[in-house]
């Protein structure tokens, strides 16, 4: 026999959060001038995915509060984001479909050109280009034998005034890598590009290359942009003192007792040992809970480690509270900067064999954002 206890939950509106995301705006502001103390580039803040799960409008609003003077995002959507908000700091946005430039035009928005092809395409439809050179990362970027071709040809319509060349830029292969070696390999690469364009004719008035760990470890003065991405959310690869800047958060919907050799969760892959107490965090895979985590994960309540028992199931799991006397409505820190004992992103990544981007990206849509402004 097993006892269940279980509370009605509270309604607010009719709709009661299970979990939550609380971002601190605080790190955000904080991590951008960590960078900007260690640099002289100016700061694009990249705010793709959805600021990486965090909120793209708010997370630019404090990175651009702190000193960003560039936003960066992939797709056109997102930059249209921006400017609905209000935004109207200089955008990048690298993918995008020819039917929307005009869109991009009426925003003002800088687009990513890699090709005679695309450069054809953009002209006359937007006012800002900036070209990019595959320096090695071989994604995306002008192939290095077509390069001259594609400069001169945006010299030749710069000329007529059908656009504008703001920027030449690369992206790193290495770059989360303390190891430079690679990274300079690409920085002289991008170096002989920009030459080659201002012997085309063209004068950018933007060069960048640098990403997070790239902005610390290459040493390029001649740049005049870091792209920041990673690092504005605390993924700090390089311990340079960046704050994390989500909390996750749940709390025990259902406690139980459960005796020595029975199973819990899908295939019973868990089978207690001994009697204790398992309680349900309502939050699962389909909300971003890396299913691969199971068996390894822990989270915190009470101050306490509980270790993630059972298969991650779509909508929840188990935790073993042992012989705590947890009742349902209680606390649960699933990750956060680790400051009060609680498992970090950067843990629960390990546990499942991914990297914190892909855990904060994968926080679904069911768990609501709340912002708030933390203090050290």
């Amino acid at each position: 026999m097993y006892l269940v206890q279980s509370r009605p939950r509270p309604a607010t509106d009719g709709i009661t959060a299970l979990a939550e995301a609380v971002v601190d705006l605080s790190a955000i502001r904080d991590n951008v001038r960590t960078f900007r103390r260690r640099v002289p580039q100016e700061v694009l803040a990249v705010v793709k995915a959805n600021g990486f799960g965090h909120g793209a409008v708010p997370v630019a609003r404090a990175a651009l509060d702190a000193g960003a003077t560039w936003l960066g995002v992939a797709h056109a959507g997102e930059a249209l984001e921006l400017r609905a908000a209000g935004l109207t700091v200089p955008i990048l946005t690298w993918l995008y479909d020819a039917s929307e430039l005009m869109l991009l035009s009426d925003a003002g928005v800088d687009v990513s050109v890699s090709t005679v092809a695309e450069l054809q395409q953009v002209v006359s439809a937007v006012p800002f280009v900036q070209l990019k050179l595959d320096t090695g990362l071989h994604r995306s970027g002008s192939a290095p034998d077509q390069w001259i071709e594609l400069t001169r040809m945006a010299a030749h319509y710069e000329a007529l005034g059908a656009v504008t060349v703001r920027g030449i830029w690369s992206h790193l292969s290495h770059g989360d890598s303390a190891d430079a070696v690679q990274s300079e390999r690409q920085l002289q690469f991008l170096r002989t590009g920009v030459s080659l364009a201002r012997r085309a004719g063209l004068r950018p008035s933007v060069v960048h290359l640098a990403n997070s760990a790239g902005a610390i470890t290459l040493d390029a003065p001649d740049t005049d942009l870091i792209r920041i991405g990673a690092g504005l959310y605390g993924i700090d690869d390089l311990g340079i003192g960046l704050r994390p800047a989500m909390r996750l958060t749940s709390k025990l919907t259902q406690v139980r007792r459960i005796r020595a050799g029975e199973g819990v969760s899908y295939r019973h892959d868990f089978v207690a040992d001994r009697d204790t107490t398992v309680a349900l965090v309502p939050i699962g895979y389909a909300d971003g809970i890396p299913r691969a985590a199971a068996g390894r994960a822990s989270v915190l309540c009470r101050g306490v480690r509980m270790p993630v028992i059972g298969r991650i199931a779509m909508d929840q799991f188990v935790v073993d509270a042992g012989d705590l006397g947890v009742e349902p409505g209680e606390p649960v820190t699933i990750f956060g900067a680790g400051t009060n004992g609680e498992p970090t992103a950067r843990e629960w990544a390990d546990w499942s064999g991914t990297i914190e981007h892909e855990l904060y990206c994968g926080i679904g849509n069911r768990v609501p954002r709340r912002y708030e402004e933390g203090t050290r």
